[in-house]
Order: structure tokens, then C-alpha cells, then sequence
């Protein structure tokens, strides 16, 4: 099953994630559990992020893989029958718009690559969450740069959102489900109001 969950930030939506995938994980243990990381440390707000999230997970028996880019050439020797857990396509798009040598060298097209190549690992990979940042409704105007990275991480979620069986919006500690709910089980419901 593929699977986009998306929130607004800091709500619990890649404890949900991961705690789902690791369920559908042990339903069939043979197969490996990833997590396909994709923040690229910025300061050291992140770097706490990222332990917080590692400390998180913990428990439960992922492969970590650093993806900031290029997709497809980091998970080349995973196995698709797997389990995967990418986290986030926030961080995934920010490292494929921005050149970070030049910050004021924007990539136009990263919204569309990153948009493909998630909709065909979608098709490739049999069970995948994708999380990403619900960010459209903070304020009303924004500098152009910031508003095209809205623009850009919208046309990247409508078009997983299409490729996935099941969406859910994460707000205010519940599930929205606007797509596949006949697809979920009575766990998923149980998992996905556990916040």
C-alpha cells in the first residue's frame, strides 16, 4: 500500500507514520524496514530535530538511508519488496530547489523531478508512507522565494496524492482520511488516532 500522511509541523505525524509502517511490518517480518531520511542539517535546530526523531525510533528496527537527493541512486540496492518510510518530502524538495553553495540559486524544475520521481517510486516499491508538511495556511503573504516553495511542495503533494492509495491530513491530533478509506483496517484506525 502506498500511503501520504501530511500535518502541519510538530503534530505527530511521523510517530503515526512510523508506528503504522513498523505494524504493517510485522506483519510480514522477513522483509526489511527503511527509513529513507531526507533532512540535510542546517543548524542546530535541526541537528536536535534529527536526533529527537532518531531517538523516536529507536525501538523499532529500521535501516536508516540519507537520501538529500537523486532518489533512485540512493535505494538502488533495497529491496522494493520492503517496507519504506520516507520522512519528509518537505526536506526532500528543499534540497533539490536550493543550491546551497549559492543561496540565491534557485532550482525551477525541483518540484517536478521530485513529484516524478516519488510517484514512480510509488509504482516501484510495494508498501511506502511518504510524510510531508501541510504549510498553506500560516499567513497571508510571503516573500517570492517562500511562496514558490509553497507552490512547488503543493504540485509535489497533489501529484503523490494521486499516485497513493491512501491520504491522510493529520489536525489537531486527528486523522483525516481524503483518500482509500475502504482500503483501512480497524489497526490503521487504531494507529492513526493514537497521537
Amino acid at each position: 500500500m502506498r500511503i501520504l500522511i501530511s500535518g502541519g509541523c510538530k503534530n505527530g505525524k511521523s510517530s503515526i507514520a512510523e508506528n503504522w509502517i513498523a505494524q504493517a511490518h510485522a506483519l510480514d517480518p522477513k522483509q526489511p524496514l527503511y527509513y529513507l531520511a531526507t533532512m540535510i542539517p542546517r543548524d542546530d535546530e535541526d541537528t536536535l530535530r534529527i536526533k529527537r526523531h532518531q531517538i523516536q525510533r529507536s525501538h523499532l528496527p529500521f535501516q536508516t538511508i540519507e537520501i538529500e537527493r537523486d532518489i533512485f541512486n540512493q535505494i538502488s540496492l533495497c529491496n522494493p519488496h520492503g517496507f519504506f518510510l520516507l520522512d519528509s518530502t518537505t526536506a526532500l524538495l528543499q534540497n533539490e530547489l536550493f543550491h546551497w553553495q549559492d543561496p540565491f540559486e534557485v532550482d525551477t524544475q525541483a518540484g517536478q523531478r521530485v513529484a516524478a520521481d516519488l510517484c514512480q517510486l510509488a509504482t516501484r516499491l510495494d508498501n511506502l508512507m511518504i510524510v510531508s508538511d501541510y504549510i498553506y495556511s500560516d499567513a497571508f503573504f510571503y516573500d517570492p522565494v517562500t511562496e514558490l516553495f509553497r507552490e512547488e511542495l503543493a504540485q509535489v503533494d497533489r501529484a503523490i496524492a494521486t499516485c497513493c492509495d491512501v491520504v491522510v491530513e493529520i489536525c489537531a491530533g486527528r486523522a483525516i482520511v481524503h483518500k482509500g478509506q475502504d482500503l483501512l483496517s480497524l489497526m490503521d484506525y487504531h494507529v492513526l488516532n493514537a497521537v
